[in-house]
């Protein structure tokens, strides 16, 4: 099987635990039963924090020590977050429901005919203090969101968004500074 000898059997192995270890995840319905879980499996998730039915993927590359959250974050329902690299979120953060954070790019296999074009690589995402990441909208890999910041329903952040603003669109622009 050319999985098996593109990634080779110890990381199919990790991925089938941390598969399992998914499924226990997957059916605590309880958002405090779900962060305890995660906490005793190395995340570090700050006091008051909520992760509501958050999905993550990628998880056996990072561990759940590839996701920090601060204290009084909040991750709303449907949300997907790609644990290939890291991703921070400081204090205060809020996502918003089916956000999707992106940490890599991988078209496929090694020969895949694409792979000349976008090479395999992983960045983390960091999200400061006190931002929110509004509905339906996408962070690619390598990005970091300044503190106080705003982003609009359904943009796709491309790029690093800086401190006191509001972005929006696609790709997601300054829209204008928010006042400190």
């Amino acid at each position: 099987m050319k999985a098996t000898t593109e990634v080779g059997l110890g990381k199919i192995l990790k991925f089938l635990i941390y598969s399992m270890l998914f499924c226990v995840y997957d059916v605590l319905i309880f958002p405090p039963l779900r962060k305890y879980f995660l906490i005793i499996l190395g995340s570090k998730i700050g006091s008051d924090s909520i992760l509501m039915h958050v999905k993550f993927f990628n998880w056996q590359h990072t561990g759940p020590k590839g996701i920090k959250i601060g204290r009084e974050c909040f991750i709303g329902d449907e949300t997907l977050i790609d644990l290939y690299d890291r991703v921070v979120l400081e204090d205060q953060v809020t996502i918003a429901q089916r956000v999707t954070i992106l940490t890599h790019l991988n078209v496929g296999y090694s020969d895949h005919p694409l792979q000349k074009y976008f090479p395999k690589e992983s960045k983390p995402v960091t999200i400061k203090q006190g931002s929110v990441v509004s509905a339906s909208s996408t962070i690619l890999p390598g990005v970091t969101i300044g503190e106080h910041s705003f982003v609009a329903a359904g943009s796709v952040v491309t790029k690093d968004v800086p401190a006191h603003t509001l972005a929006a669109g696609v790709p997601a622009k300054e829209i204008r500074k928010l006042s400190k």
